[in-house]
């Protein structure tokens, strides 16, 4: 299974629905708290190329987007593929 990262905030009801959605699913993740200012909000906005929302997930290091963006995935049945390891 591919490795899936989550940037996230205390009291984000879009970070607790796309964990939520994980969880549901059965996906381990790593998550990391990144509020505002702090070094793991900056390398999230990095890695997102330039997104300054919470969550932020990425799947094998691949930005997904936050929380609307991995509902629309599931929604197009495309996150399972994601998930295991193949193209979207």
């Amino acid at each position: 299974m591919p490795k899936v990262e989550i940037y996230t905030t205390a009291f984000c009801p879009y970070c607790a629905r796309a964990k939520l959605l994980l969880d549901r699913k059965g996906v381990a993740y790593v998550e990391y708290d990144a509020p505002h200012g702090s070094a793991a909000r900056r390398e999230a906005i990095e890695r997102s190329g330039g997104r300054t929302t919470v969550p932020q997930i990425f799947i094998d290091g691949r930005p997904i987007g936050g929380s609307d963006d991995l509902a629309a995935l599931e929604r197009a049945g495309k996150l399972d593929a994601l998930l295991a390891g193949e193209a979207a």
